[in-house]
Order: C-alpha cells, then structure tokens, then sequence
C-alpha cells in the first residue's frame, strides 16, 4: 500500500493506493485506519472503490455499515472514488446519496471532487 499525503488548506488527506484489496472485512478496515493514524497522521482518506471488496457495494451483506461505522466511531472521514453507475441497486444509489449530504462518508466520481470536499469541510 501506497500512502500520498498532500494537505488542502491546511487539511491533511491520506490518498491510498494498492496492487491489493484493501478493505476486505471489519477487521481490514481497522487496520487501516490505524495504519493511516500511525504513517501519516491524518484522519481523512480517499480510497478507490476497487480497493474495496465487491461485498461491500450489496447492501444486504451489512458489510458497508459495520466498516463505515468503525470509521465513525474513529473520527475519520472517507472518500470512496470511482464509477458507481455500474451499480443498479436503488437501495445502493439512496445510500450513496444520503452518505454524500453528511460530513463523514462520500462516493464521488473522481480523486479531484474528493479532495474539494475535504478542503471544504
């Protein structure tokens, strides 16, 4: 993993980076947020949707909730970028939606539209 930290109006953002999965579990995304906390010393990432497990974007597996929440619960915000319209589930695109009007969780297009939120918020 490949962690770019570039700071945005004196906000400091973690880009991530991998050959690999991710978050893959609970646990993964723990680790994660204490690997980001410990190397770079920030608590706002944007991570590329295809560092995420599949499992993730199903909504009926619980999997989304459990590890948002672990980033919640840690204070740490999360911009997930990538191409989202491959998604059908209509529960998935008012998830999406709803995560987008708060100031923690955020799906976006693009790495750029990420970091104007984070510079924003």
């Amino acid at each position: 993993m490949l962690i770019n930290k570039i700071s945005e109006n004196g906000i400091d953002i973690a880009v991530l980076n991998s050959d690999d999965l991710l978050i893959t579990d609970v646990q993964s995304a723990l680790d994660l947020i204490a690997t980001v906390n410990y190397e770079v010393d920030c608590n706002r990432i944007i991570l590329d949707k295809s560092l995420i497990c599949e499992e993730f974007f199903d909504l009926k597996t619980r999997l989304a909730g459990e590890i948002l929440q672990k980033f919640i619960n840690y204070q740490f915000k999360i911009a997930i970028v990538g191409d989202f319209s491959v998604y059908t589930s209509k529960s998935l695109v008012d998830f999406i939606y709803e995560c987008n009007q708060g100031k923690d969780i955020f799906f976006f297009g693009d790495e750029k539209q990420a970091i104007e939120k984070f510079k924003n918020i």
